[in-house]
């Protein structure tokens, strides 16, 4: 094998990597993920590190990083060592570019969450603004920076994480498919920047991608790792695939110039004869159009075109690529076909054998309508877990059917077989690797033959034999006449399409004007955290309810004020009507605690009336100053003006970022659950409350799979091993800060004068 002096290096004094027997063993997993890996990667050299799905890629990456053990746990040996220290140990010098980048986000807007590096390697302020822009100029994500990221497809978020790895400007750089979510402009314009950074600044670079093809003439070095996890090939990239270029491909690996696999059949008889004949017109969207709404801190709502006059016709027998641009809005567009976002104009309609009591639009559907008809794949397969099992996943939407348990049985099994799955029935499908999550999407969503297939980017991630697989279910559902659309940047998928669409990134309408922001938005968030907690002596030293009502009034005269507008611009709207929703929980609060001391106290219509109204005077001041309280700027003021450390500063204002997504994640499993047919099918209080619970314990499930791998893109980015710290705004206390302070103290001293 040839030695790493063998092969030529783009030069650099930093970023030196050696690789001592490393030997990784998950807890749960038989057999090691990586086995006994010896490397040493020059300072400067540029590698890509290729081999078939689950070969253990993506954990050789993280060890490079020092983060293998920040979230996962199991049995580790061997030794990596980086300019002859651990990885980790100095902040900064290692840039991680995770598989799943939107799980990496830390901060709430771009412009921010790329300074979250450079804050922890103690970049001065100053530095800080030309290096953020810059970093966002590199990767072309052209948005505002206080654009908020939860609003950003999954090919802009990926971008948003290589730029965030830029900007650290790190000795060793770790890309894990950098530009699988990226159309192919986008992608080659990811490669230049990637290509141009690292020869201009020396950079070791580790990459991996499934497709060797455009990242061959990048690499100095080639390594593959085989299915069981070791080194079997490792050399320059054009003599190690003129050598071994044959055994690679039979290995799965996408070698160049190799020809597309042939798509593996499934076994005879396991889809019957579809519902329509070849040919039909399955499904029509007529002038469709989607927007999106981010609502911002500053009370303003931001709106986007997603989908826009998208005319479409989708028949049986047929497969239909949808490709176009990142960002286009084809996973919105997938989404708005199987009913399960709101449109704000034209009409989805199925054929009429397909149709049902509620009509011929989706939408409209009972969830068991929806999953005997239609079946979606999602871009990201994690968000869609609904079982704690592998085979009780795939046999979810079956058995929510009533189908014929023998039969769906033997049918789930076949195509886990196909998939390369078979021997993991029983595994958690959460423990599962990238690749063989989508691969358990599509079984979960094919088993029980849909007339409709929508399908997110299926081959993603896949190596030639698992790609092989996913087409050939494919075009064996599409065979047995069911629909089958895909959204896709795969030329190979697309040039076996029978139909292909572009979909274009629609004109966004002009922003409209800044509105004016309400005087409570011009407060720092201690003081909006000082004037909530002030409210509880306010509530517990009032003696009668007419004290109570008195507090309540002057609570609602502040509430005016703070949610006054003044100045040019557009007026702000919904902000009572915000402060009404919050309150929701407040007022059943309330009626709880007076209904509980009528029962258990003397029920004097005085005493119930003091405890309800206490909890409405606690309450009324978070539902009004809580909504203006910024995370990132709460972690600013927490370290800079009451000089709190750093970590679980940050770590607080990290976590508390999440809860703004807490709704776009709530909809996910809820759309997951629709269209698997296990979700609430009656109006009934029971049902309700057996759907919120559901979605409930899934959206903890995923907030902690989320918190992990937030924890692992932190300490990538320098979080753990931070020195020195530096903030990238600041974080002053201003005239606002005192008037919230001294306002909110007006409550306690209309309490106080009634004791």
């Amino acid at each position: 094998m040839l030695t790493p002096d063998d092969v030529p290096v783009a030069g650099g004094a930093a970023g030196r990597v050696e690789v001592r027997d490393l030997t990784w063993r998950p807890y749960g997993r038989r057999e090691p993920v990586l086995r006994g890996i010896d490397l040493v990667v020059p300072a400067g050299q540029r590698l890509l590190l290729v081999g078939p799905s689950g070969s253990g890629k993506s954990t050789l990456l993280r060890a490079l990083a020092g983060v293998l053990e920040v979230a996962d746990s199991g049995e580790l040996s061997g030794s990596v060592l980086l300019d002859g220290t651990e990885p980790g140990a100095r902040a900064g010098a290692v840039g991680l570019v995770l598989q799943e980048p939107g799980a990496g986000v830390v901060s709430a807007t771009i412009g921010r969450d790329v300074a979250f590096g450079l804050e922890n390697t103690g970049v001065p302020r100053a530095d800080m603004p030309d290096r953020v822009a810059s970093a966002l100029a590199a990767v072309h994500l052209t948005m505002p920076q206080d654009t908020p990221t939860h609003a950003l497809s999954g090919g802009e978020q990926q971008r948003l994480a290589l730029a965030g790895a830029l900007a650290l400007e790190p000795g060793l750089l770790l890309l894990d498919e950098p530009t699988a979510m990226l159309d192919p402009v986008n992608a080659a314009s990811v490669r230049e920047v990637v290509d141009e950074v690292t020869r201009s600044r020396g950079l070791t670079t580790v990459v991996v991608e499934h497709r060797l093809g455009p990242w061959v003439d990048f690499a100095d070095r080639l390594v593959v790792l085989d299915s069981a996890g070791r080194v079997v090939a490792d050399g320059p990239p054009g003599r190690v695939l003129a050598d071994e270029g044959e055994a690679l491909a039979a290995q799965g690996i996408w070698v160049p110039g190799v020809a597309d696999p042939d798509p593996i059949p499934v076994p005879p008889g396991t889809f019957g004869p579809g519902r329509l004949g070849a040919h039909v017109v399955a499904l029509d969207a007529v002038d469709l159009r989607v927007e999106r709404s981010v609502r911002r801190l500053d009370g303003s709502t931001r709106t986007s075109v997603a989908v826009d006059a998208q005319w479409l016709q989708v028949r049986a027998g047929e497969s239909h690529a949808l490709i176009g641009p990142s960002g286009a809005g084809k996973s919105t567009l997938v989404l708005a076909l199987a009913g399960l976002v709101d449109r704000q104009g034209g009409q989805v309609r199925v054929h009429p054998e397909l149709a049902v009591e509620g009509g011929r639009d989706p939408r409209d559907w009972s969830t068991k309508d929806v999953a005997r008809t239609l079946a979606w794949v999602p871009q990201w397969a994690s968000s869609t877990l609904v079982a704690s099992t592998v085979l009780d996943e795939v046999m979810t939407t079956s058995r929510a059917l009533g189908l014929v348990e023998s039969e769906a049985l033997a049918r789930c099994r076949a195509l886990l077989g196909v998939l390369g799955l078979g021997h993991l029935e029983q595994a958690d499908p959460r423990h599962l690797s990238g690749g063989e999550q989508r691969r358990l999407a599509m079984v979960s969503a094919v088993a029980h033959q849909p007339a409709v297939l929508l399908a997110d980017e299926a081959t993603v991630g896949q190596d030639r034999r698992t790609w092989a697989a996913v087409v050939g279910i494919l075009e064996a559902l599409r065979d047995a006449d069911s629909a089958v659309v895909v959204t896709t940047h795969d030329d190979g998928v697309v040039d076996r399409a029978d139909r292909v669409t572009t979909v274009s990134r629609p004109a966004q309408p002009p922003s409209p004007p800044t509105p004016r922001r309400p005087l409570v938005a011009r407060a720092g968030p201690l003081a909006l955290l000082a004037g909530s907690l002030l409210a509880i002596p306010a509530g517990v030293v009032s003696p009668h309810w007419r004290t109570s009502l008195a507090v309540l009034a002057t609570q609602l005269v502040l509430m005016g004020l703070a949610l006054a507008a003044p100045g040019r611009g557009p007026r702000p709207r919904g902000r009572a009507a915000g402060v009404a929703v919050r309150m929701v929980p407040g007022l059943v609060g309330a009626v709880s605690v007076a209904w509980s001391t009528w029962l258990l106290g003397t029920r004097d219509l005085d005493v119930v009336a003091t405890a309800g109204l206490r909890v409405l005077v606690i309450v009324l001041p978070s539902a009004v100053l809580i909504r203006y309280v910024d995370a990132d700027a709460l972690g600013d003021h927490l370290a800079q003006q009451l000089r709190l450390p750093a970590r679980p500063v940050v770590a607080l204002a990290a976590a508390l970022q999440r809860v703004h997504t807490f709704g776009d994640t709530w909809a996910e499993i809820a759309r997951a659950r629709r269209v698997r047919g296990i979700a609430a099918t009656a109006r009934s209080p029971r049902s309700v409350l057996d759907e919120v619970w559901a979605l409930t314990l899934g959206m903890l499930v995923r907030s902690l799979q989320a918190a992990a791998v937030l924890a692992v893109a932190m300490d990538a980015r320098g979080f753990a091993t931070a020195s020195r710290r530096t903030w990238a705004h600041a974080a002053p206390w201003g005239l606002a800060d005192s008037l919230v302070l001294v306002l909110s103290l007006a409550p306690v001293a209309v309490a106080l004068l009634a004791v």
